[in-house]
């Protein structure tokens, strides 16, 4: 990348290492972190969206309509954005005094495979869950797929949320119900804050980030009555 003289730099989803930021600030070449993996302080400006209101919109969501049986499939450890997801989710079951069952919390990686394996475990549970949060679309993807591998319906049978909003997640069957980042906002003004810094521009905030929005489709519905 370095020896491509770039004007600037946008890291998507990383964190880089100190070595390589030190190898880009001696070049005096410009770096800003959109969606970064972990905390990037106030050394490196960035770009993010409001992962832990998102996950609290998604799981009250599935709370208003009665559900109290809701999984979270979850992103890696490592990355800042699936840690606030998941506090947005105890959030929401906490302040409804509805218990976080450790069982109901599937590891994943952000792949799709992962919400195929992580649903086929946890409908295998004595008490299943009657809906699931996954942290991001693909993992809905999986769950749909199991879900159909099991004889359900979605969302007779099981409501999902996802996140993202990604552009060809409406197309699933039912249209999936997700909690929307702003994604293409998000890009430009990562674009802005690099170029500025580029052409010398002092930058009004190191830090911006965007809210996210509940956006309901198809994929949600009360639990049937057990």
């Amino acid at each position: 990348m370095l020896s491509h003289r770039p004007t600037g730099v946008i890291a998507v989803f990383s964190g880089l290492t100190d070595l390589q930021r030190e190898r880009l600030a001696r070049r005096e070449i410009p770096l800003v972190l959109l969606d970064p993996t972990g905390d990037p302080g106030h050394r490196v400006p960035s770009v993010g969206a409001g992962n832990w209101t998102g996950g609290l919109a998604a799981t009250r969501h599935l709370l208003e309509l009665g559900h109290r049986r809701i999984a979270v499939i979850t992103g890696p450890d490592h990355a800042l954005s699936s840690r606030a997801r998941l506090d947005g989710y105890r959030a929401a079951l906490d302040a409804e005094r509805v218990p976080a069952d450790p069982e109901l919390i599937c590891r994943g990686d952000f792949q799709i495979e992962d919400g195929l394996a992580c649903t086929h475990r946890l409908l295998r549970l004595p008490d299943p869950p009657t809906a699931i949060f996954t942290c991001n679309d693909g993992e809905a993807l999986g769950v749909y797929r199991a879900a159909h591998e099991l004889g359900l319906r979605i969302p007779d049978d099981l409501s999902v949320v996802g996140f993202d909003d990604l552009p060809s997640i409406r197309w699933a069957v039912p249209p999936l119900t997700t909690i929307r980042q702003p994604l293409a906002e998000m890009a430009m003004a990562a674009a802005r804050m690099v170029v500025a810094l580029a052409q010398g521009t002092p930058l009004p905030q190191h830090r911006v980030e965007f809210a996210t929005e509940l956006i309901v489709r198809g994929s949600t519905a009360p639990p049937k009555p057990r």
